[in-house]
């Protein structure tokens, strides 16, 4: 397993996780209802940057490596599954919006991995609907951590949600999207499989 600066990055953002989860936990005497929010959403923005910051680095560097490669979608997948399990829970976020934000999040990453073994992966590299979902995801994520009005002016609560409806909306988009491209190999694959029992 390679190590360098770029992969304790993204180990660091995995580290961040549970924090974001465990600092809604803590007693109202260590920290306040806003300390909370407040702390949660400094911790998930760190956690974004860096997800930015092991890219960069790993390009710049020429660090690039099949590990990261692989690190790097785990942990930001892991980040966006455990802040939204907790908004559930604290009921800013509705279960089903969540589900359909993970549950694409799973259908693609076993997508790309079949995909990837049958020397294919090219064909569901990342589109720019799937970065317009993620940008609007990690705006909408810390918002509705944050859960009141940002220097008085910002209501993060509406907009949080209606960002996290339009990212759900074009998770399902994307989601169709990637698995029209794909459909032709599946068939194919398939057909192959049908010829090869007969």
């Amino acid at each position: 397993m390679p190590f360098n600066f770029p992969i304790l990055l993204t180990w660091l953002r995995v580290a961040l996780i549970p924090l974001v989860v465990g600092v809604f936990y803590l007693p109202d005497t260590v920290l306040s209802p806003f300390e909370k929010n407040l702390a949660a959403t400094l911790i998930f923005i760190v956690a974004a940057l860096t997800d930015w910051l092991d890219g960069f680095l790993a390009r710049r560097w020429d660090q690039t490596s099949a590990f990261g490669a692989f690190l790097d979608p785990v942990a930001d997948k892991l980040m966006v599954a455990g802040a939204l399990l907790v908004l559930v829970q604290w009921n800013r976020v509705n279960a089903v919006i969540a589900f359909i934000i993970i549950g694409r999040e799973i259908t693609i990453s076993a997508l790309r991995e079949w995909m990837a073994q049958i020397g294919a992966s090219k064909s569901v590299a990342v589109s720019s609907l799937g970065k317009i979902k993620t940008a609007a995801q990690m705006v909408a994520i810390p918002m509705l951590l944050f859960y009141g009005d940002l220097f008085g002016v910002i209501d993060t609560i509406m907009w949080g949600q209606v960002l996290l409806l339009v990212a759900a909306v074009l998770t399902v988009w994307s989601m169709f999207y990637y698995l029209q491209k794909a459909w032709p190999l599946i068939k194919e694959k398939a057909d192959q499989l049908m010829d090869h029992k007969s």
